[in-house]
């Protein structure tokens, strides 16, 4: 993000009313907010209880150029991908579909951002990716994340995530935590080596459960920040972040907000933001964004401005029963109306700041409170 004095004026002036279609757009550009979605987002979507898709009764296209196309009617200019989507049934690199993904790219006018590795829908990862109690298992997890990074760098992302939807556990006894937590270090460290080869990112996204029902191996911003300090003392420099899922925040009851200072007081880099709604103690809705507490997201945006966060902000929805392209722009729609009501309290923030230092709550609230309302 860029922001200014003169910028943050224009608030009010330029930007009083509520953002909407055109407005939208404008406002992410003065600001320089870096806006993507998964490509997921823009596609089919199925669950345990719809197993055949929501729209297969429909003329459906769920290619991954119909999704880069729909991304970009959405007004979107980033898009995230798995890296699954480049491979062959080997789980090899597939030169056709690196070229008709990277056309479709350019047909659309949609960059790359965030290459996320699938270790979760193939059975072999069944008890594990790269925490898989057989090494050989996991020298496989390993060999396709590294392949995933050289396919990032491909086609111009400037960021690698790993989240280990297969690692974890789901009863007590299962696993010794302690071997499993080396061995994810393990992984992670010849992941993050890799990437800082290439010049990228990397982080790994928390979550509290599911598909493990028990636990996952990172649960918290927290343990994953653990892990990251673990990596970049075995690299001798910082290379490795967090991903943070704002609708996982949610299912564990933390402030996402709390989470951006504590990164920032240890000293760990926050590669990438997943945006969507959850609701506390729940399964991982990934509902449109802004659609909960308005309070908790517009806190979380001030302060991803007030730690000086640069980087993107995903889409990370499954909008199973609504429009794909609407779904992906009312959350772009809420999150930039947030985001204003956030820089508008920034552009306040010495007068937020001498409230905080009293320790009074009402006064803070009276700071914000009109912001929040009717900002």
């Amino acid at each position: 993000m860029q922001i200014s004095e003169s910028s943050l004026q224009a608030l009010d002036s330029k930007y009083g009313d509520y953002l909407e279609g055109a407005s939208v757009d404008e406002f992410v550009r003065d600001f320089h907010i870096n806006f993507a979605a998964g490509h997921w987002c823009a596609g089919e979507f199925f669950d345990r209880f719809c197993p055949v898709g929501y729209n297969s009764d429909s003329n459906f296209d769920n290619s991954i150029p119909a999704q880069i196309r729909r991304v970009s009617e959405a007004g979107i200019r980033g898009i995230e991908f798995h890296e699954s989507v480049f491979i062959d049934s080997h789980r090899q690199r597939d030169a056709a579909k690196v070229e008709e993904i990277r056309a479709a790219l350019s047909q659309y006018g949609v960059v790359p951002t965030n290459m996320n590795m699938n270790t979760w829908t193939d059975p072999k990862w069944k008890f594990g990716g790269i925490t898989h109690p057989d090494s050989g298992v996991r020298r496989d997890a390993l060999a396709l994340c590294l392949q995933g990074v050289d396919i990032a760098k491909e086609i111009g992302c400037v960021s690698a995530n790993i989240w280990p939807g297969s690692d974890g556990w789901d009863y007590h006894f299962e696993v010794n935590y302690g071997e499993r937590l080396s061995w994810y270090i393990d992984g992670c460290t010849a992941i993050a080596a890799h990437c800082d080869t290439h010049g990228l990112k990397f982080g790994t996204e928390p979550k509290q459960k599911e598909p493990r029902e028990g636990n996952m191996i990172v649960n918290t911003v927290a343990k994953a920040a653990l892990v990251a300090q673990e990596v970049n003392k075995n690299l001798g420099k910082t290379v490795m972040g967090v991903v943070i899922d704002y609708g996982h925040e949610q299912m564990v009851g933390n402030t996402p907000a709390d989470s951006l200072y504590m990164l920032q007081r240890v000293r760990v880099p926050i590669a990438n933001f997943h945006i969507n709604g959850a609701k506390y103690n729940s399964n991982d809705e990934d509902r449109i964004a802004g659609t909960d507490d308005v309070w908790r997201l517009v806190d979380f945006c001030y302060a991803a401005i007030d730690t000086g966060y640069s980087g993107w902000f995903g889409e990370d929805q499954f909008t199973y029963r609504t429009e794909q392209v609407l779904s992906m722009r009312l959350s772009m729609e809420f999150f930039a109306n947030c985001m204003k009501k956030a820089l508008k309290i920034y552009a306040r923030r010495e007068e937020l700041k001498a409230a905080q230092a009293t320790g009074d709550a009402v006064k803070t609230i009276n700071i914000v409170k009109k912001i929040i309302y009717n900002g």
